[in-house]
């Protein structure tokens, strides 16, 4: 297995990665259907696999039955029809990518759509939680629900308050609105990841969301959930090409798709190529091994390929003559130009307490 040391997040990415990478940012959306070298996890047909595309196991749902129906009935999911849970989900990997799993569709709509409420609704209002605004923005939070002493969401927040820049002559203001629309690009979960220095601050972390972790270990148990990036694009954002390689330990990374399509770039082992992969929502790729390390970023979000079913989130309700609009009406429709990834790794080797008496 690759191993962390040694490693340096300001290592450059090798030439054939970045022009793979410049290749695929600047494809014409009406080329990606018919390009041979993309993966399209939910179009794989497992009796004619890609080139270099093996089955490496099967998962079963029914396994994963009882962690989604305990994860989505201890919240308030909004319960969506929609087609039955797949028996066996094929686990793809890629002989030139060691340890990479590709799993495409492995949370079921109910499970994605109460996972994205209690990320955004609940996690992103919480202050430890940092967000790419903190570094120049006095980020205030909303009111505090009264049932829960808890802060409100951001979409149930006044959209016209303004949060002030630390330096009004570089920044400007800006609207919750404009947050949530464009400005927030991504938050932090647990372990609060430093941008700027590339490190894991000393100390004791935020806890991760125990029942987030809860699920995540359901489907990936040798990977302890103790960080996690949330990252949020646009059309037209990308993720440069980068490596993880900050953390103490080389246990696996999961990555979980929602929203639009992405195409996710991955290295080869010996770094001269790389494969592209189309992300959708409900896609979850695992980075073990050799691909822990695997140079990798987003290159193209595909706009107006959000799910049907997830377009409308965060507000589901029908619009009734006379009633009160919901508390999240105004932002019916955010996730239909939104692709949401969650990111989440182990910075330790030693497991959490929660988890460690799991493994007993």
């Amino acid at each position: 297995m690759a191993q962390i040391k040694g490693l340096s997040a300001y290592d450059r990415p090798p030439d054939p990665v970045r022009l793979c990478y410049k290749k695929y940012s600047k494809i014409a959306l009406s080329e990606i259907d018919n390009d041979p070298r993309i993966l399209d996890l939910q179009r794989i047909d497992p009796d004619q696999l890609p080139r270099g595309v093996t089955i490496a196991q099967h998962m079963s749902s029914q396994d994963l039955r009882l962690a989604f129906d305990d994860f989505v009935c201890g919240g308030h999911a909004v319960i969506q029809e929609h087609a039955p849970l797949t028996e066996n989900i094929p686990v793809f990997a890629h002989e030139s990518i060691s340890g990479l799993l590709m799993i495409p569709a492995l949370f079921p709509p109910t499970v994605q759509i109460e996972l994205l409420s209690r990320l955004l609704h609940r996690d992103l209002p919480v202050p430890e939680h940092q967000t790419n605004l903190h570094l120049h923005y006095d980020v205030t939070y909303p009111e505090k629900a009264q049932d829960t002493g808890m802060p409100k969401s951001f979409f149930a927040d006044d959209p016209t308050r303004t949060l002030q820049p630390k330096d009004p002559q570089v920044h400007r203001p800006l609207t919750i609105q404009s947050v949530l629309e464009k400005k927030l690009r991504w938050v932090t979960l647990g372990g609060q990841y430093d941008w700027t220095a590339k490190v894991y601050p000393s100390g004791i972390p935020p806890e991760f969301p125990p029942d987030i972790a809860k699920l995540l270990r359901a489907a990936f148990p040798q990977t302890d959930a103790q960080a996690a990036i949330l990252n949020l694009y646009s059309a037209g954002d990308t993720l440069s090409v980068h490596r993880d390689v900050s953390e103490d330990c080389d246990v696996g990374l999961i990555s979980v798709s929602f929203g639009c399509d992405g195409l996710f770039l991955a290295s080869h082992d010996d770094g001269t190529g790389c494969e592209v992969i189309r992300l959708r929502s409900g896609d979850t790729v695992y980075m073990n091994g050799k691909s822990r390390f695997a140079w990798h970023g987003v290159p193209k979000i595909l706009p107006s390929t959000c799910p049907s079913w997830l377009a409308n989130w965060p507000s589901f309700e029908e619009s009734v003559p006379g009633k009160p609009p919901g508390p999240y009406e105004m932002w019916k429709g955010w996730m239909s130009g939104k692709r949401i990834n969650l990111n989440v790794r182990q910075m330790r080797s030693t497991p959490s307490p929660e988890n460690q008496t799991q493994q007993v």
